[in-house]
């Protein structure tokens, strides 16, 4: 196939310098469906990582991903790959010599937002399905989310090595779901390398060189870009504490050298301390040639300033007009809209700015990341912070601990809810902040789309009882069923997950988008403590569950609360009354055997009544403070 279009690239000459050599594309799919893996095998075909150098999941640098043998974060490499021989024909007249930069991205659905920048950069996407489970939820979503993009999409069905595959019906079903003949559907095995020279020839063959229009929405224009100037979007960073902050860029219009750039949304000017390409690693180059991607270590060092989904651009000299930062800039992001918020409070040696600049840090490499300032009576300054899901919010406070050794307490898991009160409607993020007899509340609904083997459909369903789900319509995929439902977001964060699993023995997967808000029937349940709200221990509950939460919350501080000198008084009160109670008795002080050894029971209570005296003057004053520890054991689930 000869490609029709042939854009002259600013840079040195030579093959490896032409557009139409270049191909840019990501690997989609579904959790463990074995993404990792095959971007082990191409960096072996290519010859990018030495043989002595290769590890299993190479490309997942963080210790967590390795752990957890998830991808947490995308992945870019360029590697350098020359077509089969007897592939030289289906293109043409052209080198056979290619610069491929790959993307890999994660599978879970608390990650879409890493997906969804990936595929704004290239061009192309291989969607991988296990061979074993067959279309998962989260392959239709990142399927419909590369077709947004207008991309090229490549199936390919991996494991066929194993004898539990089931590959000629899932090639079945993905043929039938993408509308293509089922030989279009490349049979691969990820573990031993089977049919992954042929993916990637095909990925020459099929995906576009960079500047060929896309199929549909999602392109980035190149038009109206004045001469000189070049342009690069933004779609991931890091800190590093000698080159500074560390942009990862796709160019559109033109090459980058070391020479003066400035980002447009944050009008930061900088000269960088050095451009180059991931080789995995990074590797210094003289330039980023047009429609690359690569990388600028800026040597700023103030997190404010680069923004993902930010353009860059050179080629603009400090005295010249270029203000119209609107006509340059290249289609940025949907901003992430956090649906769970958990305050975070520095804990042991850690400070309150030791928190925060590591969450500025960490914001760099993760843009779906949102905080503010945040205060508690008992544990101080934190933050309060937004997340994806539960496990963007695990892998985050493991981040802290890991990477910026920090220690740290968390609140209770929460929603945002739209109340409306005394007239005036606004948006509560805080438990604390709910107030005690709204006259509305509005509570964020969830689309959801489970996808489950059809003998698990009536234990799915099941789920109805125990969450409070509602199905909207069941079809057919394969040999699986589709289940769409709606549901409360904060359904999510009761293990929703774990309990899916569990009744479909691990088959079913899920994936989700807030889609709408509805008018709910809740209530803030504070925790009293000798008569004092301990507003960290606030939550908002279902008016239907409150008492039996409050009843296990104050069980639960009886248990873990050291008995005082004074008696404690562990109250739930919701909707202005208590519903649940428990009472640490005052510690007893020993008086002595009195009779045996010569005294008599006049003395013996008139040291009891001093006792009772004192004791009643110390619980007009009791205080409880809650420890660190009680906090740490109270909040775990």
């Amino acid at each position: 196939m000869l490609w029709p279009w042939r854009s002259p690239v600013r840079g040195m000459p030579g093959i490896l310098n032409d557009m139409e050599n270049i191909r840019n594309f990501v690997i989609i799919a579904h959790i463990d469906s074995g993404k990792s893996t095959l971007a082990d095998r191409f960096l072996e075909i290519t010859g990018t990582v030495p043989e002595r150098s290769m590890r299993a999941q190479y490309l997942d640098r963080l210790p967590l991903e390795r752990e957890r043998g998830i991808t947490i974060k995308m992945a870019p490499v360029r590697m350098r790959y020359a077509v089969q021989d007897d592939q030289r024909s289906a293109i043409s007249d052209q080198k056979n010599k290619f610069i491929l930069n790959l993307i890999d991205t994660p599978g879970h659905s608390d990650f879409s937002y890493e997906v969804s920048r990936a595929l704004a950069a290239v061009e192309g996407a291989i969607l991988l399905i296990d061979g074993t489970k067959g279309i998962q939820a989260q392959t239709l979503s990142n399927l419909r989310a590369a077709q947004k993009a207008g991309l090229v999409i490549i199936p390919a069905v991996n494991k066929i090595d194993l004898p539990a595959a089931h590959i000629e019906d899932i090639v079945a079903a993905t043929s039938e779901l993408l509308g293509v003949p089922k030989e279009s559907v490349f049979r691969v095995s990820a573990k031993t390398g089977a049919g992954a020279r042929e993916l990637l020839d095909a990925v020459v063959r099929m995906v576009p060189p960079p500047g060929a229009p896309k199929v549909g929405a999602g392109a980035a224009s190149s038009a109206a870009v004045p001469a000189g100037i070049s342009r690069a979007l933004v779609f991931d960073s890091l800190y590093d504490d000698h080159k500074g902050i560390i942009a990862f860029v796709r160019s559109f219009d033109g090459s980058f050298r070391v020479e003066d750039m400035e980002f447009i949304a944050s009008g930061a000017r900088f000269k960088p301390k050095e451009v180059g390409y991931f080789s995995p690693d990074l590797q210094v180059a003289p330039e980023i040639m047009r429609g690359e991607i690569g990388y600028i270590a800026t040597g700023l060092k103030d997190p404010a300033l680069v923004k993902i989904g930010d353009t860059v651009i050179a080629g603009v000299t400090a005295d010249a007009p270029i203000r119209e930062s609107e006509k340059l800039a290249l289609p940025g992001y949907r901003e992430p809209g956090p649906v769970v918020f958990i305050s975070f409070y520095p804990d042991g040696a850690t400070k309150f700015d030791d928190l925060k600049r590591a969450f500025e840090k960490l914001r760099l490499n993760d843009a779906a990341l949102a905080f503010e300032p945040d205060a508690n009576e008992a544990l101080g300054r934190g933050l309060k912070v937004g997340f994806l899901g539960q496990l963007h919010f695990e892998i985050t406070a493991s981040r802290l601990t890991r990477e910026y050794h920090l220690e740290f307490l968390t609140s209770f898991p929460s929603i945002a809810y739209r109340v409306r009160n005394q007239g005036v409607t606004s948006t509560i993020k805080q438990p604390q902040d709910f107030p005690d007899h709204p006259e509305k509340v509005w509570e964020p609904i969830v689309a959801l789309e489970i996808l489950a083997p059809k003998e698990y459909l009536s234990s799915v369903l099941g789920l109805q009882t125990v969450f409070d789900i509602e199905v909207v319509h069941v079809s057919a995929i394969g040999e699986s069923l589709l289940i769409e439902a709606m549901m409360p977001l904060r359904e999510l964060i009761r293990d929703f997950d774990d309990r899916l699993k569990s009744v479909s023995q691990g088959y079913a997967s899920f994936t989700y988008e807030v889609a709408d808000e509805r008018e709910s029937e809740v209530e803030k349940l504070e925790i009293l403590i000798v008569n004092e709200v301990v507003p960290a221990l606030t939550r908002i509950v279902p008016r239907k569950d409150l008492e039996s939460e409050g009843r296990k919350t104050v069980e639960r501080l009886k248990e873990l609360l050291p008995k005082e000198q004074f008696s404690q008084a562990i109250q739930a009160r919701s909707l202005g009354r208590i519903i649940a109670r428990e009472t640490i008795t005052a510690m007893k002080k020993e008086l002595g055997n009195f009779g045996k050894n010569g005294g008599d029971r006049t003395r013996k209570m008139k040291l009891w009544r001093k006792q009772q005296r004192g004791k009643e003057r110390l619980q007009s004053t009791a205080r409880v403070e809650l420890s660190p520890e009680v906090f740490r054991e109270i909040l775990k689930k």
